[in-house]
């Protein structure tokens, strides 16, 4: 599946240090997935001791992250 990104993402991912390669392991492999309001999923890892939360909207065949968090923080 294809990711894009929100500007809304990047600025986040920027300012929190969270690579592209993190939200895409957090998509693909998460500790948790929930389903949360209007059909996103907020997929949960830890990743070198950070405790991530993406948002993403999956439709049709695109992946399109909302923002990018980490918990603690």
């Amino acid at each position: 599946m294809k990711i894009i990104f929100s500007r809304h993402a990047k600025r986040q991912m920027k300012w929190r240090k969270i690579t592209e390669g993190e939200v895409e392991s957090a998509i693909g492999d998460p500790d948790m997935l929930v389903d949360t309001i209007k059909e996103r999923k907020n997929a949960f890892k830890i990743i070198r001791g950070r405790h991530l939360k993406i948002t993403y909207k999956p439709e049709g065949g695109i992946l399109t992250v909302i923002t990018a968090m980490v918990k603690g923080e």
